[in-house]
């Protein structure tokens, strides 16, 4: 016996008569209809929504496009005669609407659009990422992203130094936050320092503060970076770049745990957990006398290694959907999927920006995107050339190309890896031991 097919939740949003009208046949084909205003609309969980649009509603968006993004789901807009001819109304319900109908209904193309738009709906709800809880900020479950986060709860309660190591745009900062988040300092100040981003004549006193005239300028006592941190976190974010009369002085606090203003003479007891983080490779810098050899071992306690994008098999398609949803707001368009094409070119793309480049793109398609989907050239990678691979035996060609299958199916495929067992026509079990052989997830 056939178990009975759920009812599909409709939601109608400031509906009017007609709007009623329609109730009957859709609960009869298996609707299950509820309404509500605008105001109300995010309290009520749906698959599809209907939103009898109005003038008022044109004059102040933003309500909808609230509705829409936050949703999560497919809407279509009804329309009277009248408000269709309304100026700019069919670039709006473009943009944010599945489709649209006008009034009077046709209930039989009305049951059609609301079917393809649950089916809509369901697609772009595969592989959705909610991120309601600080904790999940890092995102992916591919082996590198597992293992992050596995490592940092166990760092985060210690109180010991951590060094974070990987290239720009890989999220150090992110994990400094996490670290300090995760740790028994969390209600305490989280204080972040870009020690590459500040000249070098006031590095000294924006970390360690100054007093008043203490130099030409300084017109008032100013506590640093270090000081404002006490019973928190200090976060040095490319450490590398520290001058190393700075790097003097920051071994001194760490050696002493107290510091002194510039200008002033008593020394100030701080608290501090150190993070600190580098894209360059510290061994070298000392090696050439850029970076001091007792400073790194008093940072280099505990250490973090940050994984580029292009070793996070499977997180590429989460991630890409993630910025999509976040950056939708902001440029005042809702969330897009992406094409076959586009997730072929990002698969193809060696992202030497990582993560934070996967970001800028994302952000550069939602505002290029025409149509409903972001193709690859609205991220600015059609056309790129990859390099060809270097030779080798026919052993090794046969390893890169598995490789690189489970690399494109998982790009694909990532939230369900039954699926793409099937893509590449292997067993569930065989796919598994080959993710494992490549050492993939």
């Amino acid at each position: 016996m056939l178990e009975p097919v759920p009812n599909r939740r409709l939601l109608i949003v400031d509906p009017c008569d007609d709007c009623h009208r329609l109730l009957p046949g859709l609960r009869s084909v298996g609707w299950d209809v509820h309404s509500c205003t605008l105001a109300t609309a995010l309290e009520y969980p749906c698959d599809v929504g209907l939103l009898r649009l109005q003038a008022s509603h044109l004059q102040h968006p933003d309500a909808v496009k609230d509705l829409i993004s936050r949703s999560g789901t497919e809407w279509i807009a009804v329309l009277s005669p009248q408000e269709l001819r309304t100026q700019n109304v069919g670039d709006f319900v473009c943009e944010w609407f599945f489709d649209f109908h006008t009034l009077p209904f046709d209930v039989s193309r009305v049951q059609v659009t609301l079917g393809r738009a649950f089916g809509m709906a369901r697609l772009r709800g595969k592989g959705t990422v909610h991120v309601d809880e600080p904790e999940h900020e890092l995102l992916g479950e591919s082996r590198p992203i597992r293992e992050l986060r596995k490592l940092l709860s166990k760092l985060a309660p210690t109180e010991s130094p951590v060094l974070i190591r990987g290239e720009s745009g890989t999220g150090k900062e992110l994990v400094a936050r996490t670290l300090h988040r995760q740790s028994q300092r969390n209600e305490k100040p989280f204080v972040a320092i870009n020690c590459g981003a500040i000249p070098e004549h006031l590095i000294q006193s924006e970390l360690f503060g100054h007093e008043k005239g203490a130099f030409t300028g300084a017109h008032q006592r100013k506590v640093g970076r270090i000081e404002a941190a006490n019973g928190g976190t200090l976060f040095l974010d490319e450490i590398g770049d520290l001058p190393l009369e700075l790097q003097a002085n920051l071994l001194r606090f760490l050696q002493e745990k107290h510091i002194e203003r510039v200008g002033g003479s008593q020394p100030i007891a701080v608290d501090v957990r150190v993070l600190a983080a580098t894209h360059v490779d510290l061994e070298s810098a000392i090696t050439t006398g850029r970076f001091r050899e007792d400073l790194y071992y008093r940072l280099n306690v505990l250490q973090v290694v940050t994984a580029p994008l292009r070793d996070r098999h499977g997180d590429l398609s989460m991630l890409a959907s993630h910025f999509s949803r976040f950056y939708s707001l902001e440029t005042g368009r809702r969330p897009r999927t992406f094409s076959e094409d586009a997730l072929m070119a990002m698969g193809k793309h060696d992202w030497p920006g990582n993560v934070r480049e996967l970001a800028n793109r994302v952000r550069r398609g939602l505002v290029l995107a025409e149509g409903r989907q972001i193709e690859a050239q609205d991220l600015g990678l059609q056309g790129q050339i990859s390099e060809a691979a270097p030779m080798g035996t026919l052993e090794d060609y046969k390893h890169r190309a598995e490789r690189q299958a489970l690399c494109d199916v998982l790009n694909r495929h990532s939230d369900n890896l039954s699926i793409a067992a099937k893509v590449l026509g292997v067993s569930r079990p065989t796919f598994y031991r080959l993710l494992h052989k490549h050492q993939i997830r």
